[in-house]
């Protein structure tokens, strides 16, 4: 047992004129601290790529996690799946990446661009053995994990980026791994390194992509503790209780809502003071006390953050505003989004007065729904996640 963890980001182009992604991946955690991620590249585009791409990585990482050894995982990808009447071939090619207590990584690979590992901010060459089952030339390795690791799995339609275009010979794997290695010591998060990566592929396919194109990033991290108030409880005489449960918590601690603060302010025995600066007109000025590392308004700000994490979950356009901005939903962003592992809510169910005001769109129901669904796209982005009401 250790204190790393993995942070996981992938993302699709589909090939051009296509509404299905001819590639899938499929994660299925096999504990709290094993996990096993697999990149499927069905062949050809369309519905039947997309069908024997989910099929194959839906098998393989169903049958891994249950310990099931690589031989019997093609084996029954082979029985399983029709035969390609063109091609003569039955199953996708595949990428799995098993990562074991959170200590080795096993790499298993058939016919699609080998995973790139960077380390130390370079390209590192990592061992490799290969198998013949069915026929088929199967690629392994096992790695001892270092934190800030970064595994790149990749389709091929990473590497056919540009090819008759602006590359004759597309992107290759070297030149991916010359461009990806200046990123890899920034600490940017597996996401944002993915859509680094895919928006590169884009620009080559001059935004019409002649393959399907999928990225999965990797990153080895050490847990990060972080932790949200939100609302005072609904008894009064809760509020000592709920703060000294906050405040003990390992991590940095983030206030929202003005009665919030106001309690954290008089429990910590430390003036609250406001701002007026609105470096966003859409989002209410942060506050500062001693003590706390972000104190920000409630529910605005929080649907702003949801906002944020739905488009992060797909295709992270809003990373360039979020990444920089000082206001206070953009900074809850980058504490949760890129610093955090591990988050823990703490959620007042007292009613605020101010929310009755019928010509506001805002009720007690919504400040609920608005933590339940942050909570939800946080785990989705691998957080784990602790709510606690009062």
């Amino acid at each position: 047992m250790n204190d790393l963890c993995t942070d996981i980001g992938y993302r699709s182009l589909n090939h051009d004129g296509e509404q299905l992604c001819g590639d899938h991946i499929d994660i299925v955690e096999q504990d709290d601290d094993s996990i096993v991620v697999v990149l499927a590249d069905g062949l050809g585009s369309g519905v039947k790529a997309s069908i024997l791409s989910t099929l194959t990585s839906k098998i393989i990482s169903t049958m891994m996690a249950a310990g099931m050894n690589i031989e019997d995982c093609v084996s029954t990808i082979a029985a399983t799946l029709p035969v390609c009447s063109v091609r003569g071939v039955a199953y996708s090619t595949f990428t799995i990446l098993r990562f074991v207590q959170n200590r080795e990584a096993e790499i298993i690979q058939y016919d699609n661009p080998h995973v790139i590992l960077l380390r130390d901010g370079q390209n590192y060459e990592y061992p490799k053995t290969v198998t013949n089952i069915g026929g088929k030339e199967i690629y392994s390795s096992r790695i001892t994990l270092r934190e800030n690791d970064i595994f790149i799995a990749m389709s091929d339609g990473c590497i056919h980026a540009g090819v008759g275009m602006k590359l004759n010979f597309g992107w290759e794997r070297k030149d991916i791994i010359h461009f990806m290695e200046p990123f890899a010591s920034v600490g940017f998060t597996a996401k944002t390194l993915d859509t680094i990566l895919l928006d590169e592929c884009s620009k080559l396919y001059g935004g019409h992509p002649g393959d399907d194109t999928t990225a999965c990033v990797v990153r080895i991290r050490r847990r990060e503790p972080m932790n949200l108030l939100i609302g005072p409880p609904s008894n009064p005489a809760d509020c000592s209780k709920m703060m000294s449960l906050f405040f003990s918590k390992e991590g940095k601690h983030i206030v929202c809502g003005g009665t919030t603060s106001s309690i954290a302010a008089e429990f910590l025995h430390k003036p609250l003071m406001p701002t007026v600066d609105y470096p966003d007109p859409e989002v209410p000025p942060i506050a500062r006390i001693e003590g706390v590392d972000l104190v920000t308004e409630g529910v605005i700000t929080i649907n702003k953050v949801l906002k944020y994490a739905q488009d992060y979950l797909a295709d992270n356009q809003s990373y360039e505003q979020w990444s920089y901005k000082k206001d206070g939903a953009s900074q809850i962003a980058r504490l949760l989004f890129e610093e955090a592992t591990d988050i823990n809510f703490y959620v007042g169910r007292a009613v605020n007065p101010a929310h009755q005001n019928p010509n506001l769109p805002i009720n007690f129901n919504i400040k609920m729904r608005l933590v339940d669904e942050l909570s939800t796209c946080l785990k989705q982005m691998g957080k784990r996640i602790k709510v606690s009401y009062f």
